[in-house]
C-alpha cells in the first residue's frame, strides 16, 4: 500500500487553503499584464527554534503533490471567494490555471540552516504567488515537528516512539506530524493511519482503561495482563503496570502473568512493562532489580508521561533503567516552539534580483536565483565531515568553480579576514536543492519513509558532535558567495540613495 491509495488529504483542495490576498494580488497581476512575468520565490527560515543551529526538512513531498494537483476546480468554486462581475475573467483564468514552472527543493531529512532556500519556486508570477500560504502551512508544521523530534531523539541513545496523535492539532497534523517525527529519528509511531499511509509499522501497548475493564482490583489487574498476553502471543508484549501501585502489585502481576504464559527471555518477539506515572528514575531502577531477580533480564522497561528532551536527559543523568521512551505532545505539537518561522519571499522577477529591506535587520533577505552547496572534506581521524555551507547565485563565479571542482575560498560576509580555502581535489560539494518539478512535471523520485530517515541519519552523522549537541551547539559555518553579497549590497546601496533623494523632495 502506498500513500496514494489512501485519501487522507485531497491535495487539490489543500492547494487552495490560502489567504484571500494571494488572489486579490493575482487579479492585479492579471489585469496589469504581469501574470506571465517569471518570478522566483524562496522559502526559508530566519532563526532556528530552541537555540538550535539548524532544522530538519520535512514536507517537501506534500508540497510537490499539492502543487501538481492544482487546477481541477470549476469557476463556481472561485466565485465563492471572488464574487462579482469584476472577477469573472480572472475566475475563468484561475479555473484553467495549471502549474507550469519549476520547483527546486531540499530532500526530506535534509538539515537546513537559516536563510538557505529550502524550496525555490520559479514560475509565472500568479502561479508562484498563490502557492505561498499552502506551501508554508505544510512546511511550517512538519519542520516544527521534525526539528523537535530530532532534539528529543538526540537526547538519548535509546529508541523514542511518537505517541502524540491525541494532542495533535487535528487528524492531518497527527498523521503527517508522525511522518515528520519518524524522518527525524523516532523509532515508530502509535498512529495507525501514518503506518498505513507511509508503509511503516505502528506500535502500541495498552491503556489504563484496559486494566480497569477487568475490575478495580489487584486480581483484576492480573487477569487483564493474562488476557492480553493470551490474545497477543506472537507479538511484542508490553504491560502497563502503574494503574494501582507500580511496585507493590503492578510489576508483580506482570511477572506472574508472564510466567503463567511461558514468557521469558527466550520469547523471540520482545516483552516488557510500561511506566506512565511517578518518579520514573526511581521506579525504573526498582523494577529493573525485581525483573532481574526473577530471571527476566530481557524484559524491557518502557516509559511515558509528558516526556521531552530535557526530562529524558535528566532521567539518564539519574541512572534511570529505561530502555525506550514514548513521547507525545512535546513532539506532536512541537510544544516548546509550536510556530515554525518559514517565510516565502520574492527574490527575482523577470531575471532581476529583488529583496525586501526591512526596518528589522533579521528580515533582510538574499536576492536572486540561488543554490546552496554543502562542502565536505575528508579528515584522517574523523572521516568525512561537513565543513561549511555556501549559498551562491546560480551560475556565479563561485558556483562555477564548485561545479568544476576547482580551488575555492569562501569569505565571511561581514568579516573578510575570516575565510576558508579548499584545494582542488580536497573537497566534495553537494547541491542541496534538487529539481523536484520541471516545466510542471515531477522530476524528483519518490522515496520511502525509511529512505528519508536514513538520509537524515547520514546527514546528521557528518556534522561534528559539538555541532549536534542540544545545549550551546558549536557554530557551523554558513555563508554566501561574494557575488551574492555584492549583489545584495548593490541593491541596498541603490535603495538607500533613492530613499535619501526622495526625502529631500
Amino acid at each position: 500500500m502506498t500513500a496514494r491509495n489512501i485519501d487522507i488529504m485531497n491535495f487539490s483542495d489543500i492547494a487552495y487553503c490560502s489567504d484571500k490576498y494571494q488572489y486579490t494580488m493575482g487579479k492585479s497581476f492579471y489585469e496589469s499584464g504581469k501574470k506571465d512575468k517569471i518570478a522566483v520565490f524562496n522559502m526559508f527560515y530566519r532563526v532556528a527554534p530552541e537555540n538550535n543551529n539548524w532544522a530538519v526538512v520535512s514536507g517537501t513531498e506534500e508540497v510537490v503533490e499539492m502543487i501538481l494537483s492544482m487546477g481541477d476546480k470549476p469557476e463556481s468554486f472561485f466565485e465563492k471567494f471572488l464574487p462579482g462581475d469584476d472577477y469573472a475573467e480572472f475566475r475563468k483564468y484561475l479555473a484553467g490555471m495549471r502549474f507550469t514552472g519549476n520547483v527546486y527543493a531540499m530532500k526530506e531529512g535534509e538539515i537546513a540552516f537559516p536563510n538557505q532556500p529550502i524550496i525555490t519556486v520559479e514560475a509565472p508570477l500568479i502561479e508562484a504567488q498563490v502557492l505561498e500560504t499552502p506551501l508554508l502551512c505544510i512546511m511550517n508544521h512538519q519542520m516544527a515537528v521534525a526539528t523537535k523530534a530530532s532534539r528529543v531523539c538526540r537526547s538519548t541513545n535509546r529508541p523514542v516512539s511518537e505517541f502524540g496523535s491525541r494532542r495533535a492539532h487535528g487528524p492531518w497534523a497527527a498523521t503527517y506530524g508522525a511522518k515528520a517525527a519518524i524522518i527525524a529519528g523516532c523509532a515508530g509511531t502509535s498512529n495507525v493511519l501514518t503506518g498505513a499511509y507511509f508503509d511503516c509499522s505502528s506500535t502500541g501497548t495498552m491503556a489504563h482503561s484496559y486494566v480497569t475493564t477487568f475490575g478495580c482490583s489487584v486480581h483484576g489487574e492480573f487477569e487483564a495482563f493474562d488476557t492480553y498476553i493470551k490474545t497477543h502471543l506472537g507479538e511484542n508484549l508490553i504491560l502497563l503496570i502503574d494503574t494501582y501501585d507500580t511496585l507493590h502489585c503492578g510489576i508483580k502481576n506482570a511477572i506472574k502473568a508472564f510466567r503463567a504464559n511461558g514468557i521469558d527471555d527466550e520469547y523471540p518477539y520482545g516483552y516488557g512493562v510500561r511506566l506512565d506515572s511517578g518518579d520514573l528514575a526511581y521506579l525504573s531502577v526498582e523494577c529493573r532489580h525485581i525483573l532481574d531477580d526473577n530471571g527476566l533480564r530481557n524484559c524491557k522497561i518502557f516509559a511515558t508521561n509528558s516526556l521531552d528532551e530535557y526530562l529524558i536527559s535528566d532521567l539518564e543523568r539519574q541512572g534511570a533503567a529505561i530502555d525506550c521512551y514514548g513521547v507525545g505532545d512535546a513532539i506532536a505539537t512541537s510544544k516548546a516552539n509550536p510556530c515554525f518561522g518559514n517565510v516565502y519571499k520574492l527574490v527575482q522577477i523577470d531575471g532581476l534580483p529583488v529583496l525586501k529591506r526591512s526596518e528589522d535587520k533579521v528580515k533582510l533577505i538574499n536576492p536572486g536565483f540561488q543554490i546552496t552547496y554543502r562542502i565536505m572534506k575528508h579528515d584522517e581521524e574523523k572521516g568525512d565531515i561537513f565543513k561549511l555551507d555556501v549559498t551562491c547565485l546560480r551560475g556565479d563565479s563561485l558556483c562555477e568553480k564548485i561545479e568544476r571542482g576547482e580551488e575555492i575560498t569562501v569569505y565571511d560576509e561581514y568579516d573578510r579576514y575570516k575565510f576558508k580555502t579548499f584545494l582542488a581535489g580536497g573537497y566534495t560539494a553537494t547541491a542541496l536543492q534538487i529539481p523536484a518539478i520541471i516545466e510542471g512535471k515531477r522530476t524528483a523520485p519518490r522515496r520511502s519513509l525509511g529512505e528519508k530517515k536514513e538520509y537524515y541519519k547520514y546527514s546528521l552523522m557528518h556534522f561534528s558532535p559539538s555541532e549536534r549537541r542540544l545545549i550551546n551547539p558549536h557554530y557551523y559555518k554558513v555563508d554566501i558567495s561574494d557575488d551574492l553579497a555584492d549583489k545584495k549590497h548593490e541593491i541596498i546601496s541603490r535603495l538607500v540613495k533613492e530613499i535619501n533623494e526622495f526625502k529631500e523632495l
